[in-house]
């Protein structure tokens, strides 16, 4: 007896299952076509950009959306913008009495002292001391008289850290991670691009960015802003498997009786550095190149070239405040494009 299914008999049905396993079959065979991913999201007060190499479009989301994930509990962790923040807690309380902190604060605070240390303050996240008194989207800074009764308390070595534990030994003080917190959270970034299985890729965060392999045998070409003109760029490096930051004076600024106040703060005046437009550090990971461009912008050419110098994988350009460009010796000067 033979039976039939919406005019078909069984033997074809069999028949068309056989056929439709062969050619999943022959497709999962076939190579898969990969492809860059790239996915964009607005945190940590700058835009995060991930690109990916992968051939699932899925997988290269799913691990995006980690990456973004994992930036928004750090920016919640470490905004000074939020009430509920650990560094808010550290810098209400630290003055008053020593307070418990993370493993993952006391790790960020421990390489800011370092990077203080070997740049003698030139890097000093107590610049918030005066910091927080500047509104860069309300065009407003401190006074004279608001900035010399606080620069006393900017001074690395106010911060007495114990283990997991933090005390400011002067009352003013505040702490600011804006100088590392963001090339920390592109690191870990990366750390999350690896346990995703995947071998290229960039991610970028306003001006630190972590390369991942390469791209396709050949590197990746990165461009540094002209800092007088937002669509220029002044110069490109070819890069591979590194990381590297640009710190600016044109990232967030107001120009206030013809003079640009930016966010960067010489700690030694409390007021915005004045010695470099811009300064970029490669590297072999994003937390040590985003606090030393930090640093040599503030310390000006001579003194910052001669810092990175002193340091191993660690190279650098510097735009001086006259607009000359100067190259540590690991960098041979590229072309520059207007």
């Amino acid at each position: 007896m033979q039976y039939y299914r919406a005019g078909r008999p069984d033997s074809v049905l069999l028949l068309a299952g056989g056929l439709l396993l062969v050619l999943m079959l022959l497709s999962a065979l076939r190579p898969a076509v990969a492809a860059w991913h790239q996915q964009q999201r607005d945190i940590m007060g700058t835009r995060i950009t991930v690109e990916l190499w992968h051939d699932e479009d899925q997988a290269a989301a799913d691990c995006s959306e980690r990456i973004f994930t994992e930036m928004r509990r750090i920016e919640a962790l470490m905004s000074t913008y939020r009430d509920t923040s650990e560094i808010t807690y550290i810098n209400n309380n630290a003055a008053i009495s020593a307070v418990d902190i993370s493993d993952e604060m006391r790790l960020l605070i421990e390489k800011s002292l370092y990077f203080s240390k070997i740049s003698d303050g030139a890097f000093d996240i107590t610049y918030a001391s005066v910091g927080y008194a500047y509104d860069y989207r309300k065009r407003q800074q401190p006074s004279d008289a608001e900035v010399a009764s606080n620069l006393a308390a900017i001074d690395y070595r106010h911060i007495e850290l114990d283990g997991n534990r933090i005390r400011f030994g002067q009352g003013a003080v505040r702490i600011n991670l804006g100088g590392i917190a963001k090339g920390y959270a592109v690191d870990r970034a990366a750390d999350i691009v690896r346990h995703c299985g995947i071998s290229e890729a960039l991610i970028t965060a306003g001006g630190d960015s972590r390369i991942l392999g390469d791209r396709h045998g050949r590197p990746w070409i990165i461009g540094i802003q002209n800092p007088r003109d937002e669509d220029g760029i002044a110069l490109r490096l070819p890069l591979s498997d590194s990381a590297v930051s640009t710190s600016g004076d044109y990232e967030r600024f107001f120009i206030d009786d013809g003079k640009r106040v930016h966010h960067i703060i010489d700690p030694t005046t409390g007021r915005s550095a004045g010695a470099s437009w811009s300064a970029t550090v490669t590297g072999p990971d994003a937390m040590t190149t985003d606090a030393l461009s930090t640093t040599i912008f503030i310390m000006g050419a001579v003194k910052g070239l001669a810092l990175i110098e002193s340091l191993d994988g660690i190279d650098a350009i510097i735009i001086d405040s006259a607009g000359k460009v100067h190259y540590s010796s690991g960098f041979e000067p590229p072309g520059t494009e207007g």
